[in-house]
Order: C-alpha cells, then sequence, then structure tokens
C-alpha cells in the first residue's frame, strides 16, 4: 500500500513559471526589452517568449511598442498590485500609524515589504509637502540594500561578504559612502535597532529607517522617515527613531500571533 502524502501534490506548470519569470525580468530591466533579449537572458526559446507575450499583452499586462519592437510591463499590473496591497494586513495596520507619524513630525513616512532577497516594494506611504520632489509611489521599487533600509538589512541578513561587498558596489547614491564607513554604520544600526542616512541617498536629506521582524526573526518589512536634514536635524534623529521603533513595536504586537487584534 502506498504511504499517504500530505497536502495536495504539487505540479509543475511551464507556462505559468515562464509568464512570471517573463514579468519579472520586464520589471526589472530600466528600459523595454525585446523577445530576443528575454530569451537570452530566461534561456527560453523564442518563439515561447513571444507567444507568452502576446497573452500578457492581451491580457493588459504587458505593453507593446510597434516602432522600437519591444515590450515593458503595462498598467494591468497596477491593478492587481493595489489590490493586493489593499488586503495586506501589514498595511492595514500601518498606514494609520504612516499617517501620524508624517503629521507630528512633518516627515513622509512610507512603508516597504520585500519582495526577493534583492528589493523591497513601497506598500504604503503619507506624503508631506516638501519642498523637493520625492520620486516614491505605491508599488516603486527599489534595491533592499539602498540607504537606511539598506543598513537594516544588511545588518539583521547575514550574507556572504564577497556577496554583500557585490551588492553594495551596484548601488546608486548621491553621495556614495565609502564602503568601511557603510560597514560601521551596519554595525550601528545592529546595536541601536534602528538606521540613519544623512544626505547619502538624496543630497540634502536624510533617511530613518526600522525593521519589522516575522515571528522566525527575519526581517521583512521597514519603516521609513524621509525629510530634509534641517528639520530632522531640529526634531533629532533619535527622538524620531524612538517614536518609529515604538510604532513599530505596536504594529507588530497586532500582526504577531498572540500579539492582539
Amino acid at each position: 500500500m502506498e504511504e499517504a502524502q500530505d497536502g495536495p501534490k504539487k505540479r509543475s506548470v511551464p507556462a505559468v513559471t515562464r509568464a512570471v519569470a517573463i514579468l519579472r525580468a520586464l520589471g526589472k530591466s530600466d528600459e523595454p526589452m525585446g523577445v530576443q533579449a528575454l530569451a537570452r537572458e530566461l534561456d527560453l526559446v523564442p518563439s515561447t517568449v513571444l507567444h507568452i507575450l502576446r497573452v500578457l499583452t492581451d491580457e493588459g499586462l504587458v505593453a507593446f511598442d510597434s516602432q522600437t519592437k519591444r515590450y515593458s510591463v503595462d498598467v494591468g499590473i497596477l491593478a492587481l498590485a493595489r489590490s493586493a496591497i489593499q488586503k495586506n494586513a501589514f498595511v492595514a495596520v500601518i498606514q494609520p500609524r504612516l499617517d501620524a507619524l508624517a503629521t507630528e513630525f512633518g516627515v513622509t513616512t512610507i512603508a516597504t515589504q520585500f519582495t526577493d532577497p534583492t528589493h523591497m516594494v513601497v506598500v504604503a506611504l503619507s506624503q508631506v509637502q516638501l519642498p523637493f520632489r520625492l520620486q516614491v509611489d505605491l508599488g516603486s521599487r527599489f534595491p533592499a540594500m539602498i540607504s537606511g533600509t539598506g543598513r537594516c538589512f544588511a545588518a539583521f541578513n547575514p550574507m556572504d561578504p564577497d556577496e554583500l561587498r557585490a551588492r553594495f558596489d551596484r548601488l546608486v547614491w548621491d553621495h556614495a559612502p565609502d564602503y568601511d564607513r557603510w560597514q560601521s554604520e551596519v554595525a550601528e544600526t545592529r546595536a541601536r535597532g534602528y538606521a540613519v542616512d544623512r544626505g547619502d541617498y538624496i543630497s540634502g536629506v536624510t533617511v530613518t529607517a526600522v525593521p519589522f521582524f516575522d515571528g522566525a526573526g527575519r526581517m521583512v518589512h521597514s519603516m521609513v522617515a524621509i525629510g530634509i536634514t534641517e528639520r530632522v536635524d531640529a526634531i533629532g534623529p533619535e527622538r524620531l527613531a524612538t517614536a518609529m521603533m515604538k510604532v513599530r513595536d505596536e504594529a507588530a504586537g497586532m500582526l504577531l500571533p498572540g500579539g492582539g487584534a
């Protein structure tokens, strides 16, 4: 007699796997991509890539430029993304708290979620009027290791030293810190529980970041406050970070098992 297996058997669905891979590749690319480029990157047959792209285009998830013969993600993806964000328990808990922090301190606040080991996505934000244009919207995607959140990520996610250095070298900053200083700031972040990016990522702007952990102790989200450096200095970076960590702890108490609502 065959031994019963726990749970349903997972079956491979190559067409779906390939379609997701194509969407991810287009999402990561800074420019639209052609069929041949996608096929090379994903090690797929060009005709297979073309057939999948045509379906994704018909569904409004991918846009096709008939002049350049290249593809890019289309606005149909936004509807899916917004729906996912609206149904996200973390977003429901953190959004009113971001609003309160933004109002109290006069800074823009955002919350991010890590979608993979290399990127984070903005899932909630509360903007205030600032004398500079902050290019961030729901669904905006950033490297996991950039700015304040990146220091938190490096502090609380053990990584091979060579990989850590390679990923750091690929980051783009207004004023890139040297690696030794960045490493010392990562260590400081680990010790005090929050990170501060003072004008490295955006000139004249201070970014304060606090990590969120899941029940297994993994960093899965971050909360970030962004403000003109002079204003953050007037508030007091430690005071701002302390308020953020208090909000983090309250929200975590509601989200983790046995923690509240």
